[in-house]
């Protein structure tokens, strides 16, 4: 759980862009997309493949 201690004297503003970053660093918005629908195994697994292809053809025409 994320949590952050607002200082004394210390703007809300100033303690959210804090609060934001410790979600962001912590990876909480990625999980929660990620989770917000279920996928079957087999079209993880599709996902998974396309992706490694891009990554593949992306450092093929670096390359080149």
């Amino acid at each position: 759980m994320t949590k952050v201690v607002v200082k004394e004297g210390e703007p809300f503003e100033k303690a959210l862009k804090r609060f934001k970053k410790k979600v962001e660093a912590a990876g909480i918005l990625k999980e929660l997309r990620k989770r917000e629908h279920y996928l079957k195994p087999s079209v993880k697994k599709k996902e998974k493949q396309r992706a490694a292809e891009k990554r593949r053809r992306r450092s093929i025409s670096r390359a080149v």
